[in-house]
């Protein structure tokens, strides 16, 4: 892949980016335990690897980003002289002072290549010219790609929503200070 650049979206990359892949294979999941007492709740999450890796469709629909793009915060798009490779989509809040990753996706044929990292790279850098604190990401709890990629870049856990996503996935959330 030759030189990589990270740009904010426009009209035309949309056909594009709604024709890259956003299915993934995950070969671990996180598996919550919830344990209920009278004067406690807790949750666990463990990370545990699967017999054989799986399919997993994404958890929101592709299409609907021809409708949706203008309507968000930010699209950064990641490209090369060959082709648009993915993007990554903002949305302010919902806590004050944070930037949300509601999308990043890379096309099956550069995931692993650092585009993903230079996405959220430049999200960080998008969050601190509007004077943002945290960027928070949000991901299937089958999503160990993504998962491995935000601990890798410092990434904490920061919280779940169980039934999150319209498949009613959990939703796992990671913060990271700008």
């Amino acid at each position: 892949m030759d030189h990589l650049i990270v740009r904010q979206a426009i009209s035309s990359d949309i056909p594009d980016l709604v024709k890259l892949d956003h299915d993934y294979s995950s070969d671990h999941v996180w598996q919550m335990s919830l344990n209920r007492g009278p004067e406690e709740v807790g949750v666990v999450f463990r990370e545990v690897r699967l017999p054989r890796p799986m399919r997993v469709a994404y958890p929101r629909d592709p299409q609907r980003l021809p409708d949706e793009w203008t309507r968000l915060a930010g699209l950064l798009v990641a490209e090369s002289s060959e082709a648009r490779l993915g993007y990554l989509a903002l949305a302010l809040g919902p806590a004050a002072g944070a930037g949300w990753v509601t999308d990043l996706v890379v096309g099956t044929l550069h995931r692993r290549q650092g585009v993903g990292t230079q996405l959220l790279t430049h999200a960080r850098e998008w969050c601190r010219q509007r004077r943002l604190q945290t960027l928070f990401l949000e991901m299937q709890s089958k999503n160990h790609p993504a998962i491995a990629l935000a601990r890798k870049l410092g990434f904490s856990y920061a919280g779940y929503s169980d039934r999150y996503f319209a498949d009613q996935d959990i939703a796992l959330f990671f913060s990271l200070g700008v």
